[in-house]
């Protein structure tokens, strides 16, 4: 190691974070500096999949504002997708922010010995939220940590056995978590992977409880069914009226743990605070992440049932699950707390569901007079445009990203297009939108 090398680097890139202004040759060399790192020490290939990658160059973000990406040279793109749904409260929301603050402040993480009070504060305001009698929390840091979480939890109280998920659904990419997951693109290179695990048609019940009889007469056992009330990978696919509910009952029928992955559908994204509140279901144990601190600092967690909590042995042994250094850390706590009751003050879950009504009712207008746009599907501000196919719709969604709008929609799946935007978006940014969106469809339709 070449030390005056490494501090020399070291000073350059921390004068950078100091700067509040960039000169030409800054934001070029800045510019540069990422593509060549991405290169030789990131991944080559994450280069691939972006829309923001020219021949001239890339674009760098760099700041943002509640509605905005802003990039190295300081020009605004309207969000649509921060975060695949982080930012249901937009971007560094300051009612959000200055609690942060204030606790970076105090406490930053945690000493993992001593009793931390916002993390006994978030799992109590957690079950007060939450659908049904679902009581205690376990806090994690990403969404595919907290689905493991839920996968061990239901093993710990139902016992070793066959897990039941859907075909195109998505629960993250860990071992356990893309084992779960329905999309063989995923699941492909890590063949075979965790045994036992079946999947059924999304949104069909009967289908659930014809695996669930066809494994128990062979003698098989099976542990849990894990679904998203809305599919939202798969591209906002969403089940119909009362399939949750009759989960819920097939899973009470044959002694099936109920698991609900509401990482993107949570807390306001799909016009309820949680999706299973559309049918009135609680789940055995739910998932949450995403919005859950305001796209300010990492938190996921999972929320259970207390007779699951009990008889799964976690208070004869808590560190059974796991132990994660950072998870429920005084600052994510302090920012989930804020998230939420930013959510509940400003009802985000109303506005979520009259802003994505508005995009709806204009794109659908947009889709009458454009071929190319096969389906349109949507669930608040979860909103997905379908393609006739993978190249039209990259086409398209290049088409948005150079009129400065950032959109869903990259080469490994550019058939459908998520619209994913803040809830406290401007009605004069969504009409923006919607003139971008159609300019672009209108641009490719014509070059077809």
């Amino acid at each position: 190691m070449d030390k005056n090398a490494v501090l020399q680097e070291l000073n350059r890139v921390l004068g950078y974070i100091e700067s509040d202004k960039f000169t030409k040759e800054d934001a070029a060399k800045i510019t540069q500096d990422t593509i060549d790192n991405y290169y030789n020490y990131f991944n080559t290939g994450y280069m691939d999949f972006r829309k923001s990658i020219t021949p001239d160059g890339a674009t760098i973000e760099w700041s943002d504002t509640p509605e905005h990406i802003n990039d190295i040279n300081g020009i605004p793109y309207i969000d649509c997708i921060g975060g695949f749904g982080t930012y249901i409260c937009g971007h560094r929301n300051p009612e959000i922010l200055r609690y942060v603050k204030k606790q970076m402040d105090r406490l930053t993480l945690s000493s993992t010995e001593l009793l931390e009070p916002l993390r006994g504060y978030l799992c109590k305001v957690l079950a007060m939220i939450t659908p049904g009698d679902l009581q205690y929390s376990y806090l994690t840091n990403g969404g595919a940590e907290a689905v493991e979480m839920a996968l061990k939890m239901a093993v710990l109280y139902n016992g070793p056995g066959y897990f039941i998920s859907t075909v195109h659904g998505f629960h993250g990419k860990s071992m356990g978590a893309v084992s779960m997951t329905g999309n063989p693109s995923f699941r492909s290179p890590y063949l075979p992977m965790i045994q036992q695990v079946q999947h059924i048609e999304y949104g069909n019940a009967s289908a659930l409880e014809t695996a669930i009889r066809n494994l128990q007469a062979v003698g098989e056992k099976v542990t849990a069914f894990i679904v998203e009330p809305v599919q939202g990978e798969a591209g906002c696919r969403i089940p119909p009226a009362g399939y949750l509910k009759a989960v819920r009952e097939i899973c009470d029928k044959y002694g099936v743990v109920f698991i609900a992955d509401e990482i993107q559908t949570g807390l306001g994204r799909t016009g309820y605070l949680w999706r299973c509140n559309m049918e009135d279901v609680t789940p055995d144990i739910l998932a949450f992440g995403k919005i859950s601190s305001g796209g300010i600092i990492p938190i996921t967690g999972i929320i259970s049932r207390k007779h699951i909590f009990e008889k799964s042995g976690l208070a004869d042994n808590p560190f059974i699950l796991g132990s994660p250094t950072f998870g429920g850390n005084a600052l994510a706590c302090s920012s989930t707390l804020a998230t939420i009751n930013y959510i509940l003050k400003n009802d985000i879950p109303a506005m979520a569901a009259e802003k994505g009504a508005y995009f709806m009712k204009h794109i659908a207008e947009i889709q009458a007079k454009h071929h190319i746009l096969t389906e349109l599907r949507g669930a608040g501000l979860l909103i997905a445009m379908e393609f006739e196919t993978s190249d039209i719709g990259y086409e398209v969604s290049k088409e948005i990203f150079a009129r400065k709008v950032l959109v869903a929609g990259t080469l490994n799946n550019a058939k459908v297009i998520r619209i994913e935007p803040p809830a406290i978006m401007s009605y004069e940014s969504i009409d923006t939108v919607l003139r971008v969106l159609e300019e672009s469809i209108s641009a490719v339709e014509k070059r077809l």
